[in-house]
């Protein structure tokens, strides 16, 4: 790789497992491996130093997605969520899209990594290095069988729910202006899931909880608090996003905070639209720095589940965003930090060495 891709970019979360799933399914797979038409796949990575990073597992809801850009470019909006899904329609779902990501592997894309250790790997080998994540527990029965299986497999990250009502707790809705506290927080099925999750070592995201779900996690959890792909609620206060509260909290426990490039959790106004400028992420990467330290923050991209700006659209776009944190006065130390060690660094603490 040149200077220009360098430091790898390891980044808390994308959906190409979902993008992949909607357009095939396995039969899709050799488009990752060949060029697709989305945010990452093989070329795009090696052309923009995408290290790897969260491949997140997703089911998704019934979704009029012209009313909901509508919505979000609005000033102001309160979208609806969608209906919990039950265990026997998310369960499939979960492992058709589990079979990519394995698939993936086979092919040689990228390699499933357990460990911190396999991660800087993967990274030193220049291969993408993926870590096995479910966004929103649907598919997981509240013995926590399915669970114990996932992790023998792989899982290494959870969110206990993705916006949407769960077994284990309650999320966030879209909603911009609005604070986090929207409602109730973990159920006691929401309390076991983390200690379960403690005890085997699978990351719990906080990314889409609420901020009562939040402070029962930060209660109950030994490990450090990690959200995502979440930004700061103090330059845009939108209901997705952590507030200074939040952010000492996860400081006190050494967690970590992955800076979301969806813009509508980047604006000051909320709004659902691309023209963001590369000086606005750089603003909230400032606010976390400032309230996390330099060793808690990095990227969540949010790439192929979310409208990113213009001048990111893809992962082969990632130099720009380097040269931007170079410019604004960050050294390569710190650079290298946010690319990739700082998640080693809080993955090692959680998942152990």
């Amino acid at each position: 790789m040149t200077d220009s891709v360098t430091p790898a970019i390891f980044d808390g979360h994308n959906d190409v497992l979902l993008k992949l799933h909607r357009a095939g399914g396995l039969t899709a797979s050799e488009s990752f491996v060949t060029g697709r038409d989305g945010a990452i796949d093989l070329p795009t990575a090696q052309a923009g130093g995408f290290g790897g990073g969260f491949f997140a597992v997703y089911v998704p809801s019934p979704v009029d997605l012209d009313f909901k850009f509508e919505e979000m470019s609005k000033p102001r909006y309160d979208l609806p969520l969608p209906e919990p899904i039950d265990w026997e329609d998310a369960f499939p779902v979960v492992m058709a899209q589990a079979a990519i990501l394995f698939d993936l592997e086979k092919r040689g894309a990228l390699t499933v990594c357990r460990t911190a250790h396999e991660i800087e790997s993967a990274l030193a080998d220049g291969r993408i290095a993926a870590i096995f994540h479910i966004e929103g527990a649907e598919a997981i029965d509240p013995d926590l069988h399915t669970l114990e299986v996932l992790y023998q497999a792989g899982l290494r990250s959870i969110g206990p729910v993705w916006s949407r009502e769960t077994i284990f707790g309650h999320g966030v809705p879209f909603r911009y202006p609005s604070a986090p506290d929207t409602g109730d927080g973990l159920t006691d099925h929401g309390l076991r899931l983390v200690k379960r999750c403690n005890e085997l070592g699978i990351m719990v995201d906080l990314s889409h909880l609420n901020e009562a779900g939040f402070w029962d996690v930060a209660r109950h959890s030994t490990k450090p608090l990690v959200a995502t792909h979440s930004n700061a609620h103090a330059i845009c206060p939108h209901s997705r996003n952590l507030t200074d509260k939040q952010l000492a909290a996860i400081r006190e426990s050494d967690g970590m905070v992955g800076l979301n490039f969806a813009v509508a959790f980047l604006r000051d106004d909320g709004r659902m639209l691309a023209d963001v400028p590369l000086a606005q992420m750089l603003k909230h990467l400032d606010h976390l720095i400032e309230h996390l330290g330099e060793d808690r923050v990095g990227f969540g991209s949010d790439y192929d589940g979310a409208v990113v700006p213009e001048e990111l659209t893809s992962c082969a776009a990632l130099p720009q965003l380097r040269q931007a944190m170079t410019k604004h006065g960050y050294d390569d130390a710190l650079i290298t930090k946010l690319c990739h060690k700082n998640w080693l660094r809080v993955l090692k603490k959680t998942w152990g060495t």
